[in-house]
Order: C-alpha cells, then sequence, then structure tokens
C-alpha cells in the first residue's frame, strides 16, 4: 500500500467522521502530510448529541511525540479521560477502568489485576489457546469459506477471555454483541440510528456490567481457578476492589481482548494475501519467523488509533505549545508509519527489526496489560490457518468499521480447499 494524498494540510479534519470514511490510502496520505508539513496540529471538536462541544485538541502524529507523551504521564495524564470528547466522571469510571486513571490509583489497581497475567498465568493458559484454535478451524475446514472475521479471527480471543473469566459457552455470544456496540456505536451495523449511539453504549456497558456481578457473587461464594475468582477474591495490602472497580475491569478486559486481538489477525490474513512472499516465508520457517512476525502484525494493524492525554502543565512536544488543561491525542495509527522511526514504514515486513511500534500503546504505566496474551493469541491462530488452510485467500473488499477509535474490520469473506476436521 502506498500513501495517496490528496488533502491539502488545512483540508484535513481528524474530527470529520467522513474522514475516517475514505479509503485506507487516502487517510494514510493524510498523515504522511501532517507529518511532514504540521506534526502537532490542532483539531475542532465535534458536536455529540448529548455531550457538550468540547475545546479543541493537539493531534501529535509522530513516532517521537507519541512515545514522549506515553514516557511523561506527569506531563500527560489519563485521568481526565482517554477518549477525545470529555464525559461525566461516573461514566469514565464504569468504560475506562484504568485507561482513565492516574497513579497512585492507576497504580494500585493494576497491581492487583495484573496478578491475572503473570507469565505462569499465561503460560497455563497456551494449552487453552491451542485447544481453541484447533477448535475454530476444525468448525470452519469443510465449508471451502467463510466469514474470516466473524468464524476465525474474533472466535478466538472472544473464547479466551470468556474461559479466563468463566463465562460460560451460552454468553459468549452476547458478550461479542456488547463489545461491538461499545467500541462500533459509531458504526449503522451496530447502531443505526447515530443519535441513540450515546444510549446504546450505555445500555450495552449496563448489561456486561449485571453479567459480571451476578458471575462475581457466584464466585465469592463458590470460587474456582478462573480469573473473576481470583479478583472477587484478592486482597493485596489488606485492599479489595470494590464491586465497581470489578466491573469496570471487566468491561475493559472483554472489549480490549476482544476487538484488538481480532482485528490485528483481521488485518494480518489480508496483508499476508497480499504479500504472497511474505506469507510463503512464514509458513517455510514459522516458529523461526513468528516473533517478527507477531510484532509487524500489530505495527501494520495498529487496531486502536488513538488514545487521549491532557497535559497537567504548560509545556511544550513536538515545537508546539500547549496549555495545561489542553488535550492531546496520541495517534498510534500515524506513529506506526512514521518514516522517521520505520525504514519504509508501508512495507509489510515480517523480517523487521528492531519494531518499536506503538500498537500496544506506547511505553510507560498504560502500555497494554494484555500484550503477552494477544502475541500469543496472534501466533498461535496463524500457526493453526497457515498448517491446516494453507491456500486461504481473502475473497472481495473487507468491510471496514466506521470509527476513528478502532481500527476494524466487520466482515471478510475467504475461501480455501476443504479439509477435514481433526
Amino acid at each position: 500500500m502506498k500513501p495517496k494524498r490528496v488533502l491539502a494540510v488545512d483540508e484535513i479534519d481528524l474530527s470529520d467522521l467522513e474522514f475516517w470514511k475514505r479509503p485506507l490510502d487516502e487517510r494514510e496520505g493524510a498523515f504522511a502530510t501532517l507529518r511532514e508539513e504540521q506534526p502537532v496540529s490542532f483539531h475542532e471538536e465535534p458536536y455529540l448529541d448529548i455531550i457538550p462541544k468540547g475545546p479543541g485538541y493537539w493531534a501529535l502524529t509522530r513516532h517521537a511525540d507519541v512515545l514522549l507523551a506515553s514516557r511523561t504521564p506527569d506531563v500527560f495524564c489519563s485521568g481526565k479521560g482517554s477518549s477525545i470528547a470529555d464525559m461525566p466522571e461516573a461514566f469514565l469510571e464504569f468504560f475506562g477502568s484504568m485507561i482513565n486513571m492516574d497513579d497512585p490509583q492507576h497504580a494500585r489497581l493494576r497491581r492487583i489485576v495484573s496478578r491475572g497475567f503473570t507469565p505462569g498465568k499465561l503460560g497455563s493458559l497456551e494449552a487453552n489457546v491451542r485447544d481453541a484454535a484447533t477448535q475454530i478451524i476444525d468448525s470452519v475446514s469443510e465449508k471451502g469459506a467463510c466469514d474470516f472475521v466473524t468464524e476465525i479471527a474474533a472466535a478466538l480471543p472472544l473464547r479466551i477471555i470468556c474461559e479466563m473469566m468463566g463465562i460460560p459457552d451460552s454468553q459468549h455470544e452476547f458478550v461479542f454483541d456488547r463489545t461491538n456496540i461499545i467500541l462500533g456505536a459509531g458504526d449503522p451495523e451496530y447502531v443505526p440510528d447515530i443519535t441513540q449511539a450515546i444510549p446504546a453504549l450505555l445500555t450495552a456497558g449496563t448489561e456486561l456490567n449485571q453479567l459480571f456481578l451476578e458471575l462475581a457473587e457466584h464466585r465469592r461464594q463458590a470460587p474456582t481457578q478462573d480469573l473473576t475468582s481470583a479478583l472477587v477474591n484478592v486482597e493485596l495490602d489488606g485492599e479489595r476492589l470494590s464491586g465497581q472497580e470489578l466491573a469496570s475491569f471487566f468491561i475493559l478486559l472483554v472489549v480490549a481482548g476482544n476487538e484488538t486481538t481480532r482485528n490485528a489477525i483481521s488485518h494480518g490474513m489480508q496483508a499476508l494475501c497480499e504479500h504472497p512472499d511474505q506469507r510463503a516465508a512464514w509458513q517455510a520457517d514459522f516458529e523461526r519467523l513468528a516473533p517478527t512476525a507477531v510484532e509487524e502484525i500489530v505495527r501494520w494493524a495498529t487496531p486502536v488509533i488513538h488514545f487521549r492525554r491532557t497535559a497537567t502543565r504548560d509545556t511544550e512536544i513536538g515545537g508546539q505549545k500547549v496549555a495545561a488543561g489542553e488535550k492531546v491525542v496520541l495517534f498510534y495509527a500515524s506513529a506506526n508509519r512514521d518514516e522517521r522511526a520505520f525504514p519504509e514504514p508501508f512495507r509489510f515486513d515480517l523480517r523487521r527489526t528492531p519494531n518499536e511500534h506503538v500498537g500496544f500503546g506506547g511505553p510507560g504505566p498504560h502500555y497494554c496489560l494484555g500484550a503477552h496474551l494477544a502475541r500469543r493469541e496472534i501466533a498461535i491462530m496463524f500457526r493453526e490457518i497457515l498448517t491446516r488452510l494453507p491456500d486461504l485467500e481473502i475473497t472481495g473488499e473487507p468491510d471496514r468499521l466506521v470509527s476513528n477509535f478502532i481500527h476494524g474490520i466487520k466482515h471478510m469473506r475467504c475461501t480455501f480447499t476443504p479439509s477435514a476436521a481433526r
């Protein structure tokens, strides 16, 4: 893919939903223009129905500036919100959990919940991930065609997160539908009436909240080996998580754990089909290439397009003065294509190294807690695909999510030679 520059720098409006409906090469061209001509640019905020129009924000588009903002949470904080719009405090706590917190509150919560993401815990999950990937390919292998997103890419992280939390199989589809609404509320497939986006999002969150509270109460009385049992019963320095803290973390985990990994796998499969030389190289030596291949897939996909920070004091970044209280938005999608950080950034290269991408967020306290799990899921899923469906091809254009936040693919048809389930 090559960026296509069709907009002058003063025509680029990152708040306009129409911008995010443009072809991907035109969006990439716009970000290339911003990186070159106006790396820290100011944008007005849109009016979002029941949310008052905000004061606007500075967009960081260069890799170095995104790294700097990520590494200095004392200057660029998260506690005012990670979404561009100013949400009510209760909304931030309900939907954002740790991503909308600063230390010491953030450190306390992360210290407690990170017990479920230790190397030992993740190592014990590996067999579950392998079994799930095998079963998913079994479910489609005899068909010869399927929707790659809903039947393959989305199925693995959904199953693993739900199994980690102890959510029964009968509720997996419920969780999948609600997470689609929360991160796709601006897409007419999930919320047909855009004026109802906020109510739909709140309803979906409330329903997930209720699901977890019922599960948590059951696990307090009859704990098992799942993460919900560990979280509701754990104490650290005499502290327990409150019911609302637990529910908010649950919503964050199922939403982030499902959407981001599934989109990395979907974009990765599309890229492999478009670059058959890279695909052939990985198939020929899967294990050796897997570590760098997974990192390149995450860089290429960049499932989360941006997160916001807020300046805690007057400062300067990228040569631009920023006043205390002003919003700064870290555009990971642009940083991961920055020519200053990545030689030939628009070349898909499974051997790319070094690869200091920000596909899991920038370095610092808010680096993705589930990054190691996501890497394992991506590697195991592609091992299964490339081994058992070696001639899988994407047919037709992907159906992309309408969003300025998630770089998502909703549907993507594929074909392959049918084979027997194991």
